[in-house]
């Protein structure tokens, strides 16, 4: 009986101070790295960090590390145990911008996706009240025909915005003149006052002041994304093919973890994230944050993300053709 009651403890003991691997996942607090600074789109992380929270029943904490435009945060992931403990919140830049800059030494199918979280679809807009042309093609045809004459702001120069506008001129031959801004707010004052004839303009600033814009296109053939600026024209309905498509013209990111955590804990959670991806809750809570939430699952990933490092090498290419096209004139 006593060598009975002596296993029974010692099995006990055992349980008790058994490692986290061998506890049911997840035994502990999950945390989710992002890439920048707190705000709008820290906000956007931390909702669906919360919900994922209740559906795994254990804490999940939003951790700002930002740096290098964004590559700090995923070196973070990468020096982390591949233990499904740590998330990384992969937005465009340091997953696939990055790399195209030869700024990191990595590709995206190094990692194992959760799911997709969030898109923030661009746009081309005039000022409210500007009746100069009626569409995006006629202000394109007046560009052609008037090279260097339409001044533009992308925010800073060299963006993923920039990079985009700089490929829709070159796909119709305008050569527009690129004027950077520290912040977009500056660019966005300086298009109502006519000092520019047109500005990028995210859903973020359309949706706080529809008013102020006349939005000519949508830079997504996503039908959320024209349903986010009031049902104005995107890019399937020009009679071009600008050769953008998927997520390759906006700005988006995706949860992967690294490409080693074991299955089982991988599987817990996708399942998580599909479920509060799904949630018209959750859904509701980021759209009125102003970016426009994503249904991809993890199965989708590779056909969804893998085109958009051979579009923004192609968007990146359009820069250097401004440039020349500028400069030549």
């Amino acid at each position: 009986m006593f060598r009975k009651l002596a296993l029974a403890l010692m099995g006990a003991a055992a349980l008790m101070g058994a490692p986290a691997w061998a506890q049911e996942f997840p035994a502990r607090t999950v945390e989710v790295i992002f890439p920048w600074t707190p705000g709008t789109s820290m906000s956007v992380t931390q909702v669906i960090a919360d919900s994922m929270s209740d559906k795994l029943g254990v804490p999940m904490t939003v951790i700002s590390t930002p740096g290098a435009a964004g590559t700090k945060a995923l070196e973070t992931l990468q020096s982390r145990p591949a233990d499904g403990y740590s998330i990384f919140d992969a937005y465009v830049a340091p997953l696939v911008l990055q790399p195209v800059l030869g700024n990191g030494g990595w590709s995206y199918s190094d990692f194992a996706p959760l799911h997709s979280n969030l898109s923030a679809p661009f746009s081309i807009a005039l000022r409210k009240g500007d009746d100069r042309w009626a569409n995006f093609d006629e202000m394109m045809a007046w560009g052609r025909e008037h090279p260097g004459e339409l001044r533009y702001s992308a925010g800073a120069r060299n963006t993923l915005p920039h990079m985009a506008i700089a490929k829709v001129l070159q796909e119709y031959g305008v050569v527009a003149r690129n004027i950077p801004y520290a912040g977009d707010a500056e660019a966005r004052r300086d298009l109502s006052s006519g000092i520019l004839d047109f500005a990028f303009v995210n859903v973020g600033a359309y949706q706080r002041a529809p008013e102020d814009f006349n939005v000519l296109l949508v830079l997504s053939e996503l039908d959320t994304a024209k349903e986010a600026f009031g049902g104005a024209p995107n890019i399937t309905e020009l009679d071009i093919n600008l050769e953008l498509s998927g997520l390759a013209p906006m700005g988006w990111s995706w949860w992967v973890v690294r490409k080693d955590t074991p299955p089982e804990e991988l599987a817990v959670l996708r399942e998580a994230m599909s479920a509060t991806m799904k949630d018209p809750e959750v859904r509701e809570a980021i759209s009125r944050l102003g970016v426009v939430p994503l249904e991809w699952d993890y199965d989708e990933y590779e056909a969804i993300v893998g085109p958009v490092f051979e579009q923004l090498k192609s968007m990146g290419d359009a820069l250097a053709w401004e440039e020349e096209q500028m400069d030549a004139l």
